[in-house]
């Protein structure tokens, strides 16, 4: 598993031309990336059992094709990680979390020590394509863009599931179908994949310390800090789906049950979102996802179905029950929070 991982992480990829936000051309490859802000790269671990995948995330970040300036492992209230990557990784900083337990607090902790324009996260059971940073990077001679994200793209560690929907990948924290094909401004990236400009980070004092994921437990706090950053100038997060990072994904996250519990805390999150954000911004884009790109999916698979495959028509209930499941999680997250707030 580690070996197939790295491999992964090291794909040669060709220097095309990107395009910024501004939609010019660049045809800068390596060769170019003195132009380019300087980097460095946190990754937040936690587990012990993801030791694998947290040596093959930081090899990845050192075969980019554009050199960092630092990478920074930081390590979330775990002694027995904390010691072992101390001993074992080589070429990174390693630091505890200073912080409150948790992926905000560990990100903070890790910005605090680093000194690149432009602050990139990679989390600790992901692994980056070699030209993840090249890509990502030229978005930020634009001036209006705060920050960008990139694609990722599942790695199962076993097989999907025949009934697991790619349109609920994002369950998994990976791309799914409805997302941009091509670089263009979005309200939002994910943390497990993301770039943004130090002095917008510092702005808004990061990720909220107290709002996050902790352990197992996700709440949206890169859509937060994607909210707040952009809010200031009325400027742009962009997506690039050629800056490309792999999310493992280990068999005990391809059950229903797990599904099941994480489209429900997802609405949880999002209520939370909405107290802090307004429910407006908050579910921009996950009502044009239930409106455009839910029902598209459910009649593919039915129409699978009608041709023989029984895998499509499960497809196309556990889409119709994963939207309910988050649904009544985002209820019952608004419920509770206007009740705490009365």
């Amino acid at each position: 598993m580690s070996n197939n991982s790295l491999s992964y992480g090291v794909l040669s990829a060709g220097h095309g031309a990107a395009v910024n936000a501004a939609g010019v051309e660049m045809n800068e490859g390596p060769a170019g990336a003195s132009r380019f802000p300087t980097v460095s790269v946190v990754i937040a671990a936690f587990a012990t059992d993801r030791w694998n995948y947290l040596q093959d995330a930081v090899k990845s970040v050192q075969a980019q094709t554009i050199p960092v300036l630092e990478t920074v492992v930081v390590v979330d209230h775990n002694p027995e990680l904390l010691s072992r990557a101390r001993r074992e990784l080589n070429g990174v900083i390693v630091i505890a979390n200073t912080g409150l337990p948790g992926a905000s607090g560990s990100r903070n902790t890790g910005v605090a020590v680093t000194h690149g324009e432009i602050v990139a996260f990679l989390d600790d059971d992901a692994c980056a394509e070699a030209n993840w940073l090249e890509a990502l990077l030229p978005h930020f001679l634009s001036d209006n863009v705060v920050g960008v994200g990139g694609r990722v793209d599942p790695l199962w560690a076993t097989s999907r599931p025949r009934w697991f929907p790619p349109e609920f990948d994002w369950a998994v924290g990976a791309s799914y179908p409805g997302m941009p094909s091509k670089a263009q401004p979005i309200r939002n990236v994910w943390s497990n994949n993301m770039a943004i400009r130090r002095s917008s980070f510092n702005a808004v004092s990061g990720f909220r310390d107290d709002f996050g994921k902790v352990g197992q437990r996700s709440r949206p706090e890169d859509t937060d800090l994607c909210l707040r950053s952009a809010a200031p100038g009325n400027r742009t997060w962009m997506y690039e789906p050629g800056g490309v990072a792999g999310h493992w994904v280990p068999q005990q996250r391809t059950t229903l049950g797990y599904f099941v519990r994480r489209c429900f805390n997802e609405g949880l999150g999002k209520a939370a979102l909405a107290t802090l954000n307004g429910a407006s911004q908050s579910t921009s884009t996950e009502r044009d996802y239930a409106r455009r790109v839910l029902p598209r999916a459910i009649r593919r698979g039915l129409r699978e179905a009608a041709v023989g495959d029984v895998s499509g028509g499960m497809r196309s209930a556990a889409i119709a029950f994963g939207f309910c499941i988050t649904v009544i999680g985002f209820v019952a997250g608004r419920t509770r929070e206007l009740a705490w707030s009365a």
